[in-house]
C-alpha cells in the first residue's frame, strides 16, 4: 500500500510538470510499470549543461524571399516572419541578387522590413549578367565588372550583411553559374574586397567538405571571406572541424510535397535544426519563407513548421553562444543550450510518442526558474513557468514536441 501511494504521488507530481530532482530511480522504475502511466523512462540519462563551456556564436535562423520566382512578402507576412514577439522571430533574410540592375530596387521593401526587425540580410547571386558569362561560367576577364555589379546591388538596397557570389557552384546541370572551388577562390581573392559587402562563400550544394577545404586553401580568398556557407541537400549536418570560420547553413527544405502543417515533417525539421547547431554551425536558413511547405503558407498563416522554427528563433537570438550540453541524453530526446549574459536557453526535441521525463543538471549558471514554451501537434508556443532549487531539475516533455526553456 505504501509503495502504491508513493507511485501515485510521483505520478501526480510528474504530470503537474514537476521540477523536483529528488525522484529516485526506483520510483521511476516503478512508475514505468504502472498500467495508467504512459510516461517514457527508458534509457533516460541526465542532460548535463555547462554554461561555462562556450562553443559557437549563434547568428540566427531565417528563410529566403526570392522575387525572381515568387511574389514579394506582404507587410503581414514580414511581421509574421521576423517579429520575435508575435511571429516566428527569424533573424536572417536571404535574397537573390538580380542579373539586371533595373530589378535591384524591387528587393528593398522586404530588406528594409527585415532590418527593421533586427534581422541580418544576406544576398546570393545565382548568375552574373549574361554579358559577363560564357555559357554557365563567369569569364575571368569579367571579374572586376561582376564585382562592380554586386557592389552596385548592395548600394541600391541600402547594404546587406554579406554577399555570396555563387549559389551552389558545384551543382552540375543546375542552369546557374557553375565553378570549381578553385575558381570561386580565384574570384574572391581577386575581387572579394570590391563587392560592396563582406563575402560569404563558397555555398556548395551539399556542404561538401572537400570543396570547402579546397576553397579555403586559397589563403587570400580565405582572408576575404567573412564566413563559410553551404546547403545540406543530400547531407546530414556534421562538424567541419577547425576551419577558422563561422559556418552558416543557408538553404534547405525537407519535403516540398508536404504541407508546412504536417507535424511529422515539422519534427523532422526540428531535429535537423538541432543537428546543425550541434554540429557547431552558427545559422540555419530555410528555403522559401512563404510556400505551402514553408513556415508561412500561401494564406499567410504560420504553419507547424513555422512554430517549430520559432521555438529556436524567438528565444535563441543573434549573439547568443551555444554552450556544452549532452546532445542526446535519452532515447528520442535531443538537447541544445545557449547563453547570453546570465540568461540560459535550452531547446529540447522529444521524438517519443509518449510523455518523457527528462532530468537536467546545471553548472556555470544558477537560474531561479524557467519560462517553458512548447509546440506539439495540438499546441503552438504554449507557455507555463516553474521554479527550481539548486543545480538540478527535471521536466515532462509532451509527446512529439519541441520545448524551449528560458531562464528567469
Amino acid at each position: 500500500m505504501k509503495t502504491k501511494l508513493i507511485q501515485l504521488l510521483v505520478v501526480a507530481a510528474l504530470f503537474a510538470g514537476c521540477t523536483k530532482s529528488t525522484i529516485s530511480e526506483n520510483e521511476i522504475s516503478g512508475l514505468s510499470k504502472h498500467p495508467d502511466v504512459t510516461t517514457s523512462f527508458a534509457t533516460t540519462a541526465t542532460a548535463a549543461i555547462d554554461a561555462g563551456s562556450l562553443q559557437q556564436s549563434i547568428q540566427g535562423f531565417g528563410g529566403a524571399s526570392i522575387l525572381a520566382w515568387e511574389a514579394d512578402l506582404t507587410s503581414d507576412q514580414r511581421t509574421k516572419a521576423f517579429s520575435a514577439s508575435s511571429g516566428i522571430g527569424m533573424s536572417i533574410l536571404r535574397v537573390m541578387v538580380p542579373t539586371s540592375s533595373g530589378s535591384f530596387a524591387a528587393e528593398k521593401p522586404t530588406i528594409d522590413a527585415a532590418k527593421g526587425f533586427g534581422a541580418k540580410v544576406v544576398a546570393t547571386a545565382w548568375n552574373a549578367p549574361s554579358s559577363m558569362m560564357t555559357g554557365i561560367h563567369l569569364n575571368t576577364s569579367s571579374y572586376a565588372a561582376y564585382a562592380a555589379h554586386l557592389s552596385s546591388y548592395n548600394t541600391a538596397v541600402g547594404g546587406v550583411y554579406a554577399i555570396s557570389p555563387f549559389n551552389e557552384p558545384n551543382y552540375t546541370g543546375s542552369g546557374w553559374m557553375e565553378a570549381t572551388a578553385t575558381e570561386v577562390g580565384n574570384f574572391v581573392a581577386a575581387q572579394g574586397s570590391n563587392c560592396g559587402a563582406p563575402i560569404m562563400a563558397p555555398e556548395p550544394f551539399n556542404m561538401d567538405q572537400t570543396y570547402i577545404n579546397s576553397y579555403l586553401s586559397n589563403a587570400t580568398a580565405k582572408s576575404k571571406t567573412s564566413f563559410v556557407c553551404g546547403h545540406i541537400y543530400g547531407k546530414t549536418p556534421y562538424n567541419l572541424g577547425s576551419i577558422g570560420k563561422s559556418v552558416w547553413m543557408t538553404e534547405h527544405y525537407t519535403n516540398s510535397s508536404i504541407s508546412g502543417d504536417d507535424w511529422n515533417n515539422a519534427m523532422t525539421a526540428a531535429k535537423e535544426i538541432h543537428d546543425c547547431m550541434n554540429s557547431g554551425w552558427a545559422a540555419y536558413v530555410w528555403w522559401y519563407i512563404r510556400r505551402s511547405y514553408g513556415p508561412i503558407d500561401e494564406s499567410s498563416n504560420i504553419t507547424k513548421l513555422g512554430y517549430v522554427m520559432a521555438q529556436y528563433a524567438r528565444y535563441v537570438r543573434p549573439g547568443y553562444t551555444k554552450v556544452s550540453c549532452t546532445a542526446n541524453p535519452s532515447t528520442g530526446v535531443y538537447v541544445t543550450a545557449y547563453k547570453s549574459g546570465t540568461q540560459l536557453v535550452v531547446v529540447i526535441v522529444n521524438q517519443n510518442s509518449a510523455t518523457t521525463y527528462q532530468p537536467f543538471s546545471l553548472s556555470g549558471v544558477t537560474p531561479a526558474g524557467f519560462d517553458r514554451y512548447y509546440t506539439n501537434s495540438s499546441s503552438n508556443i504554449a507557455h507555463n513557468s516553474f521554479t527550481i532549487t539548486g543545480s538540478s531539475f527535471g521536466i515532462n516533455l509532451t509527446p512529439s514536441s519541441v520545448t524551449t526553456l528560458v531562464s528567469n
